[in-house]
């Protein structure tokens, strides 16, 4: 009989609802779970999931999830995306066999654990692109940068690199990844089947694939898998980060400062 794994699946949030289409009123956390419960890899029985739902200081959590027994709650004693993060990364210390991320406005493919799980057979580490959607659910297009919502590996690499820098507000997955590149990771960023077949072919259509190359580090690899879409579905929304730095000048700086930190400590903003 084969193994079950058992993932944990950090996942921040600040409990906010979805304000349009078709799950109107819905907490974003939800639409994230239910993504990952309809993972090919769960309804074969190859994984089993638990959900460490990473939240702000004093944050109240909404009754009926309270009551959901394949969640666990993790309250930081801050309110930052870090202190989410860190939270939940405490909260799953040593429980399971892997561990992911995802990020609650964020949604897997089915496919997503499947390539994940068999890749992590030969590497340490997977990141992987998103196709990046906004509010209405129209495709804006594939992002090669290697969010969070893209990382899943085993529990003895998350606690190899440890917990997210808390002085960090908005690059703090560069910094983390620099990390991971330190600890010599063997690593794969999974790419989507009609991804440019080489690095120079990268370069002119898809230059974030070439980015991970060369900020990754020494220990990274590309794959492509089958599929014609990124395995992450990634919202874009007017309350996202990235569109409040691209609105704020003050922020803005904030975040020059936070990748001049990073050159600093590791000659690269890590990818």
């Amino acid at each position: 009989m084969a193994r079950i794994f058992s993932v944990g699946v950090i996942l921040p949030s600040r409990l906010q609802r979805i304000t349009n289409g078709g799950r109107t009123g819905t907490y974003f956390v939800e639409r994230a779970i239910d993504s990952a419960l309809a993972q090919t890899a769960v309804a074969e029985g190859r994984a089993h999931l638990t959900f460490i739902i990473g939240i702000d200081a004093h944050a109240a959590i909404p009754s009926h999830l309270a009551e959901r027994t394949e969640i666990i709650w993790a309250h930081s004693d801050t309110c930052s995306q870090a202190g989410a993060l860190n939270a939940g990364i405490d909260a799953a210390n040593g429980r399971f066999d892997y561990v992911a991320f995802l990020e609650d406005d964020d949604c897997w493919d089915c496919n997503y654990l499947t390539w994940g799980l068999n890749i992590l057979k030969e590497s340490d580490f997977v990141s992987t692109t998103q196709l990046e959607i906004d509010e209405e659910g129209k495709i804006l297009r594939i992002n090669d940068f290697p969010t969070p919502s893209g990382w899943i590996m085993p529990s003895a690499i998350l606690r190899r690199v440890g917990r997210f820098d808390p002085t960090m507000r908005w690059h703090l997955d560069n910094e983390w990844l620099g990390r991971l590149s330190e600890a010599g990771v063997k690593r794969c960023h999974l790419l989507d089947a009609m991804a440019p077949a080489t690095f120079a072919m990268a370069e002119q259509v898809r230059p974030w694939i070439a980015n991970v190359v060369r900020f990754g580090g020494n220990n990274l690899e590309l794959q492509r898998h089958t599929m014609l879409a990124p395995l992450v579905i990634r919202l874009v929304h007017s309350r996202s980060g990235m569109a409040r730095l691209a609105a704020d000048p003050v922020l803005a700086e904030q975040s020059r400062a936070e990748y001049a930190q990073l050159i600093e400590r590791y000659g690269r903003i890590p990818w």
